[in-house]
């Protein structure tokens, strides 16, 4: 099927631009690399050069790791009280909001997301750094005062030590900020890597943190690719742990890599994630759920709702009704205010989302709207379609497996035990979501879903509260939230004995 009648909004004009020129933040000080290796990422929706970065290697790699160590070990920052951190962290937040645009723009440019979108994502950026300096305040163990009147016992609560953090290109500012802060509360030290395609915002970032007078060397940033610099940022023995955001392939990469100096591995990793609509379900509220979904960040999400699971009954009207309003979703240049999807991050993906499309079809599914790389005025054709595929069955590639693309599946049932079947089928367990005016049909999908979230007649909200990551092939480990905190905190027992109490193991008289 076409797209006639699709929202497009074309090109302005090429943006003007400055190439930016991304650095490596080592021991407090931003320099090249050694051997003078640069690499540039070009707009994949306007196609001009937006960042010109220094091209890591192993020697920077290894002085990151070394200066975290250091900076770690000396207690420079994890020496410092909870108020001093949570100051910091407050400090670095304004500081946040004052390069909002600045901030925003670059990522756009980058990564091809909306403007809009951009900045309501540094916007929740900020939030997290501040809701992250309120816990630095909270960091508590235990105490067990009935072991005997001889005895005391303490749970500590203490930093893990050196982490790794390593970020996706689709939201680089704001995952960067789902793990960077919550590391900082508990009193770590950090080597960030962000995705080759969107280095820059981080680099701001770098810039904010030094300026808000973060200790030297606490927060390290090197530039480059997976090989070798994120594989020496996952077995280097001086790291204490790695926090990664990616693909599951990739994911399982590092827990192998991690296996041999047995680091913690914190995950969040991919997602085929459904909503479950139920006869009674308020379809204009779950129709506009499922087009932002599917549609938000081009379906470049690991929570995208890619699949829906709709009730036979109301089937039919549900896909007619998601096919009208994907065409009224506005596709095109990024940087206009007004469009809700930008570009595909690179031509390799864009061929990787349209192969599932036409796997599907191969395999006997329907076309009900879009299906192919799409044209915008003025831009070329770094776009995708809208894309709905209807009599999708699950043993399709496309009903099991992530497409990271604007690409929805229709799948359908009859009861709640095919709902939770198709459900719980996948893989990934990353989120789900349930429609219905029954309470108790939304608890009970709640219950049952193999799923790290659940949301009920609602999809994709997001509060710094309340902590995310998946069930099986979405990773392990939790963001956000106490537990985001928790990630970061080793737990030590220390036991007291109070006098001379302690009976002697070798009895007095044998001692002669």
């Amino acid at each position: 099927m076409g797209v006639e009648g699709l929202t497009l909004i074309g090109a302005r004009g090429a943006p003007m631009v400055e190439p930016f020129a991304a650095r490596h933040l080592i021991a407090g000080a931003w320099q090249g690399s050694a051997d003078g290796a640069t690499f540039e990422r070009l707009s994949p929706a306007h196609g001009v050069l937006v960042t010109r970065a220094a091209k890591g290697g192993a020697a920077e790699t290894e002085a990151a790791i070394a200066a975290a160590r250091a900076a770690f070990d000396d207690g420079r920052w994890s020496e410092r009280s909870g108020k001093e951190r949570a100051t910091l962290l407050l400090r670095v937040a304004d500081l946040i909001d004052r390069e909002r645009e600045r901030i925003a723009r670059i990522e756009t440019l980058e990564a091809g997301k909306p403007i809009a979108q951009a900045r309501a994502e540094i916007e929740g950026a900020a939030d997290l750094w501040r809701y992250a300096a309120a816990l630095a305040r909270t960091v508590a163990g235990d105490s067990h005062n009935s072991l005997g009147p001889d005895m005391l016992g303490l749970v500590l609560k203490e930093p893990i030590g050196v982490v790794s953090i390593i970020c996706p290109w689709n939201f680089p500012f704001l995952i960067a900020s789902q793990k960077l802060p919550f590391a900082l509360a508990a009193g770590c030290a950090a080597v960030v890597k962000p995705s080759e395609m969107t280095p820059s915002t981080t680099v701001i970032l770098g810039e904010l943190l030094v300026e808000a007078g973060l200790p030297a060397g606490v927060v390290n940033i090197v530039l480059g690719y997976g090989q070798p610099v994120g594989a020496i940022m996952t077995t280097d023995p001086r790291v204490d742990m790695v926090t990664f955001t990616g693909s599951t392939a990739v994911g399982k990469g590092i827990v192998a890599a991690a296996a041999p100096t047995l680091k913690k591995v914190s995950l969040e990793l991919g997602g085929k994630n459904p909503q479950v609509l139920f006869p009674d379900a308020d379809l204009d509220a779950a129709v506009d759920a499922i087009v932002f979904g599917v549609y938000f960040n081009a379906g470049e999400c690991c929570n995208s709702g890619s699949r829906i699971i709709v009730h036979e009954d109301i089937a039919e009207a549900v896909t007619e009704r998601v096919v009208a309003l994907s065409r009224k979703v506005t596709f095109g240049d990024p940087l206009d205010e007004a469009t809700k999807v930008g570009a595909i991050v690179s031509p390799e993906h864009r061929a990787k989302i349209d192969a599932y499309v036409r796997g599907a079809v191969a395999a006997g599914a329907i076309l009900r709207l879009g299906g192919a790389p799409l044209e915008v005025p003025g831009l070329g054709g770094q776009f995708y379609q809208p894309t709905v595929v209807a009599g999708v069955t699950p043993d399709m590639a496309i009903a099991r497996e992530e497409v990271f693309g604007p690409v929805l599946s229709v799948l359908t049932f009859r009861t709640m035990e095919e709902a939770i079947a198709l459900t719980n089928a996948a893989a990934y367990g990353l989120s789900a979501g349930v429609w219905s005016a029954n309470v108790h049909t939304c608890l009970e999908f709640a219950r049952r879903a193999r799923a790290g979230t659940v949301w009920t007649n609602s999809w994709m909200d997001g509060f710094a509260e309340m902590p995310f990551g998946g069930m099986k092939e979405s990773g392990q480990g939790r963001e956000l939230g106490r537990y985001g905190l928790e990630e970061f905190l080793e737990v030590k027992t220390v036991q007291m004995r109070i006098g001379r109490t302690r009976a002697p193991w070798v009895a007095p008289s044998a001692a002669g």
